[in-house]
């Protein structure tokens, strides 16, 4: 594993830790006349650290004591293998275009490092990752998936340019925003708002993302609905 990235794993104690269990409590909360299955982490562009945070989520919940599928939904440009170190052979992709089962699944899901921790890589780049999303076996698989684990959390593509997380906005329980501070224009998040407000997509919140610290490097903080 990739543990300068999985910092909740390595470091729990640290500035950028805390901050990322602050943002779990909140999902929660969100989520307190209904029982939070599934959570999409997406962005406005390329750059801002939904990846990150996507993975350092899983961590956290797992030591919150929840079973976590961490599910890359990034067809094309998704990382996740990377930071797990696991082999992408075979993952979503692959998985979409065959029948939707638990010992099919089972075949293509992997077991992380971390207990209770497992990922479903994005798979080969097919050349029509929306149409997949958009995909009767899309929704079969997150049915099945919500038997087999307390929580699903899908790192989703940037909202700008593409329908991907659009499509997967409306088959989770909250979505998560991830912006980076003095990187992210503020007309950007806003359109990101309301293309996912077309589909009544449930907005759980913001993570600003690159805010510096007094050491001079960066954490994540700063969850909430502040653009609303």
């Amino acid at each position: 594993m990739n543990m300068n990235e999985l910092v909740v794993e390595s470091n729990p104690k640290s500035s950028i830790s805390e901050a990322i269990k602050t943002i779990r409590t909140n999902l929660q909360f969100s989520s307190i006349e209904k029982k939070l299955e599934t959570v999409l982490v997406t962005s406005s562009m390329p750059g801002e650290g939904k990846s990150f945070v996507s993975s350092n989520l899983a961590v956290a919940f797992v030591q919150d004591g929840k079973k976590v599928l961490l599910v890359d939904c990034d067809m094309r440009k998704g990382r996740q293998h990377k930071i797990f170190h696991v082999e992408n052979e075979r993952g979503l992709s692959t998985l979409l275009l065959g029948p939707i089962n638990v010992a099919n699944i089972k075949d293509f899901t992997q077991r992380t490092e971390i207990k209770n921790l497992d990922i479903l890589t994005m798979g080969i780049v097919p050349p029509n990752p929306s149409e997949l999303l958009n995909s009767i076996n899309m929704r079969s698989l997150i049915d099945v998936l919500k038997k087999e684990y307390d929580l699903i959390i899908f790192d989703g593509v940037p909202v700008n340019g593409l329908t991907d997380s659009v499509i997967m906005s409306k088959l989770v329980d909250e979505v998560v925003i991830v912006s980076a501070m003095k990187q992210t224009p503020l007309e950007l998040l806003a359109q990101t708002k309301k293309t996912l407000g077309t589909v009544d997509a449930n907005i759980a919140g913001v993570i600003v993302n690159k805010v510096p610290n007094k050491n001079g490097g960066y954490y994540y903080g700063n969850y909430g609905n502040y653009y609303m």
